[in-house]
């Protein structure tokens, strides 16, 4: 009763928590003076206890920050040294200033940085970086501090000296952002290698005249492309000439610290350049394809600065491979496509820490900041199923995009970068016209991204000499810039007259190394000296190149291999406790492996995948719900209700099976799916699966499918064996959960780019998923997978189906209707078949035959046409399906259909209406639109 008295007073008194700011603040105003507060306040204060005796006297804003300088500099500014230490706790906090002026300049330096090559930038003024906000002056220059955790390599220094390296290291070309970044360990790393040097290492006569080799390159390539091509869109790197020998210095680096492959994305700007002058792209070919040359053989093409290309560069510690992805002009969604890439060929390496394959992406500062898919891809840098080791992310930063160039149109942070910092990635900002800063900062990320394995970014401050495009006038909407620019000298001659001056080179040796380049490019041959012929590259695509879809290939499997592999799939170990209603599925399942039930659809494609790995391929899948199954029907994954550990059936058939990886993916489609598409077109051994949650999601990666999926092979020649798995179908789930947009991938179907089917039984997953990792051609595969089938009565196999290893893109009939007596023909595909099937047999109609085709694309002709021979005599056809009538199949394939009929024959449609949405969101609506439609295609007129 007492305590509850207490406590009700407690909760009602100024004493209270609540009021703790306005007690501290009556507290530091008593301090000041002691008769500015009541009567009252002042006794309170008189009478706090001491501490130890001593009286509690200090103003806690000065303990405040006292401990942050302290606490922030760790324990070397605790640590005396002789006759320089300060008494910190004392009344003179001279010392602690001096350590919070140390901090000030780690956290906001890069802010008064000399970033910007045209002076355009206008900074604003930081007090914190001032002597005065610290309570000093420059009286206080030759007065010795200890400057704590500053890794100078002294304890102490004078003040003068101290605030001189300061601005040297935080302030000069470098602008360096590391102290949003929580790990200690990361920040003192960083620490040391950027004050131990003061930003700027001492750098060799060798590697001067290299950088200076860079820039003559960067520069040499676009005057000459200039002159013999004016007016042509080349996407010129010039004022970012500092990206050549960057990147070359970056591989150079990689290499000698054991890389064994470099694969590097980028959107337009400075392609061309880097083409010729990191990669070795010939410069006779290039200009064959300025001039409008071309191979036929190469199908549709694509411009030039969308090019990719592969080589070999030597470097200090070997050979290693080279890769620039191709890329459209959708900007930064090459990033998850390249780290794909790069994750496929670690996982073919055996490496699991990312030290032998590194990736590179090259951003623009507008896209960058702009677009969503650069979130998506760092979100996804340390996840499982996506982590790489880290990134090296460079910035071409020309301060404007297209024609925006004010920070208030183009992003709402101060820095393009910032967006990298929600993986607390270390930023480093450079004046691209101090191409030695360049260097040592490139350098100094990879050394990063070693040894952290996580994402680094390099914002390369330049800018861009022409328009948009060579074909722009830029002074239109940068005037101001634009004057600058013009009498702005270029990064070669800033940096040849500063090697000049220190007597690094003579002038001759410069006009010698122009000379040298320019004719270099006359005689059209490779430029690039680290250039070898490619023989580091880890896979063989030999063995499914030159096939067709009717290419032979080895697809038995006995009845008895598939009884093993079920029996394998249902063993776990014995403490596992599963949830109840997947111990049921998992007690079905040892049912269906001994005959006693027929086999679904979660047990089917989990056998096909069984089958595939117990052969030794590999298979990966990851989406948003891959493990259990967005509709609780694979449970691949296994969890254990005690303790929360996993186990896969699948990873554990036996010790020589391939790799079987499963993982949720983040809550992403456009980067997941691009990073299944680079990780499908660098490992054609692998069965790469994508699953939509529901498959009207795939929307949100529609640029992966339009620029990358379904036309790669067309303008780049890509092979790529992607799979993608789309819920579909219609249960009355509202628009948005029922369909998979069928219409837009029949309509990009052409050249035979890939697959497209919609299987109805367990035995055609099975045998659909081993086609595709057997079949040796690698072409996408888009299957428009089912919801409610997984558990249907009707959409059941045997054992015996499965073993036939055939996919069937076409079947007939299956009850027993005399094909003479038939008036009417269905055909459809999907679940719209068993509502058919099943309303048919009720209402006993043996005058109607229902086909259903399996695949859409490529059309099968002859499969169907054997179908269609047994009713030649029937004039009445229709298509049946679920989509309204301007979505699904019946526009897009509806030439094939006609193709397929007797003549003479009609065709006529059964469906839904043309609709805006693909589909209704009320249950009963849905309900008599789809009795409506399975009516219209059963009734004979």
């Amino acid at each position: 009763m007492q305590q509850s008295v207490m406590k009700a007073w407690w909760d009602s008194s100024h004493m209270a928590g609540g009021n703790a700011t306005y007690i501290e603040e009556m507290y530091e105003a008593y301090l000041d003076d002691a008769q500015s507060v009541s009567d009252e306040w002042r006794g309170i204060f008189e009478n706090l206890p001491k501490l130890d005796g001593v009286e509690v006297e200090s103003k806690h804003s000065i303990v405040r920050d006292q401990f942050r300088a302290l606490a922030a500099l760790g324990p070397a500014a605790r640590v005396g040294s002789g006759s320089t230490q300060s008494n910190v706790s004392g009344g003179d906090d001279k010392q602690v200033k001096v350590l919070q002026l140390i901090n000030a300049f780690r956290f906001r330096g890069h802010q008064h940085a000399n970033l910007d090559p045209l002076e355009l930038w206008k900074q604003p003024r930081v007090r914190d970086l001032e002597l005065s906000h610290h309570n000093l002056t420059e009286k206080d220059f030759d007065t010795t501090y200890n400057v704590g955790s500053y890794a100078i390599g002294k304890e102490s220094m004078p003040l003068g000296e101290l605030f001189a390296s300061l601005n040297r290291t935080y302030c000069g070309s470098i602008g360096t952002e590391y102290m949003h970044i929580t790990d200690t360990e990361q920040k003192r790393w960083l620490q040391h290698h950027i004050e131990s040097v003061q930003a700027k290492p001492e750098i060799s006569r060798e590697e001067k005249i290299s950088i200076l080799k860079g820039l003559v390159a960067a520069d040499g390539m676009e005057k000459y492309l200039g002159a013999k091509f004016p007016g042509a869109k080349r996407f010129s790197l010039e004022g970012g000439d500092a990206l050549v020998p960057m990147l070359k210095s970056l591989i150079n680096h990689a290499g000698s610290k054991g890389t064994k492959e470099v694969v590097i994305g980028m959107a337009h700007r400075g392609r061309i350049n880097t083409l010729v002058n990191v990669l070795g792209k010939n410069p006779s070919v290039l200009f064959d394809e300025f001039s409008g040359k071309h191979d036929d053989s190469l199908g549709a093409g694509d411009v030039k600065y969308h090019a990719g290309y592969s080589s070999d560069f030597a470097t200090p510690g070997g050979n290693l491979h080279l890769a620039l992805a191709f890329n459209p002009s959708h900007l930064e969604i090459v990033n998850p496509v390249v780290i794909g890439s790069v994750r496929a060929r670690l996982d073919r390496r055996g490496c699991t820490d990312g030290s032998l394959v590194l990736p590179i992406t090259i951003h623009g500062d507008s896209a960058i900041a702009g677009q969503g898919v650069v979130q998506e891809t760092f979100n996804m840098s340390q996840t499982r199923g996506f982590q790489v080791g880290g990134t090296v992310r460079i910035v071409i930063n020309n301060q404007v995009g297209f024609t925006t160039s004010k920070i208030e149109d183009a992003r709402s942070t101060q820095y393009c970068t910032d967006i990298a910092k929600m993986v607390q990635a270390p930023i480093f900002h450079v004046n691209s016209d101090d191409p030695e800063a360049v260097m040592f900062v490139t350098k100094l990320a990879l050394d990063y991204r070693n040894q952290f394995k996580r994402d680094v970014v390099i914002d390369l401050v330049c800018y861009r000499r022409h328009g948009h495009n060579e074909a722009d006038e830029p002074n239109a909407t940068q005037p101001l810039m634009y004057q600058k620019i013009k009498v702005h000298p270029v990064p070669r001659k800033i940096y040849a007259d500063q090697l000049i001056a220190e007597g690094s080179i003579e002038a001759h040796e410069v006009e010698k190394l122009v000379s040298d380049y320019r004719a270099a490019l006359d005689h059209g041959a490779c430029v690039v000296e680290e250039w070898r012929p490619m023989t580091e590259h880890s896979v063989d695509w030999s063995p499914y190149l030159g096939h067709d879809w009717d290419v032979k290939f080895d697809s038995a499997i006995s009845v008895e291999k598939i009884k093993e592999l079920g029996e394998k799939l249902c063993t776990f170990p014995a403490e596992y406790e599963l949830q109840s209603r997947v111990a049921k599925l998992y007690a079905d399942r040892v049912s269906m492996v001994n005959g006693e039930k027929a086999l679904d659809w979660g047990m089917a494609e989990n056998l096909a995948y069984a089958a595939i790995v117990d052969g030794g391929s590999h298979i990966r899948m990851t989406g948003q719900d891959s493990g259990r199954g967005t509709f609780f029907h694979r449970h691949a994954v296994l969890h254990n209700q005690t303790d929360g550990s996993a186990y896969m059936p699948l990873a554990n058939l036996h010790a020589d099976q391939g790799k079987m990886e499963i993982y949720d993916s983040v809550l992403s489609e456009a980067a997941v799916l691009a990073f299944e598409f680079g990780y499908a077109t660098a490992e054609p051994g692998t069965l790469t699966i994508w699953e939509a949650q529901f498959g009207d999601f795939a929307n949100g990666a529609q640029v992966v499918i339009d620029q990358f999926l379904s036309s790669g092979e067309a303008k780049w020649g890509r092979l790529c064996g992607l799979t993608m798995l789309l819920p579909h179908g219609y249960e009355g789930q509202g628009p948005e959960h029922s369909s998979a947009r069928l219409e837009r991938f029949l309509q990009m179907c052409a050249d035979h780019n890939w697959q497209v089917c919609i299987p109805s039984t367990p035995a055609q997953v099975f045998n659909m998923l081993r086609r595709q990792a057997l079949r040796p051609m690698r072409k996408p595969l888009i299957v428009m997978s089912p919801k409610s089938l997984l558990r249907h009565p009707l959409a059941v196999s045997s054992i015996e189906e499965l073993s036939e290893g055939v996919f069937h893109n076409v079947i007939d009939e299956i009850d027993d209707i005399d094909p003479s007596k038939v008036k009417r023909v269905v055909m459809c595909s999907g679940k719209v078949y068993y509502d058919l099937l099943e309303q048919r047999r009720k209402n006993e109609q043996l005058d109607v035959a229902i086909i259903r085709i399996e695949q859409l694309y490529p059309f099968p002709h002859e499969e169907i046409g054997k179908v269609v021979s047994k009713f030649k005599h029937v004039k009445d056809w229709v298509w049946c399906q679920e989509e309204p009538q301007n979505q699904g199949a019946w526009y897009c394939s509806q030439h094939h259909f006609w193709s397929s009929l007797p003549v003479p024959a009609t065709l006529t449609y059964a469906g839904r209406k043309a609709s805006a949405s693909p589909a209704v969101g009320y249950i009963s609506v849905h309900n008599q639109q789809q009795k409506d439609l399975v009516d219209d295609a059963l009734t004979i007129k």
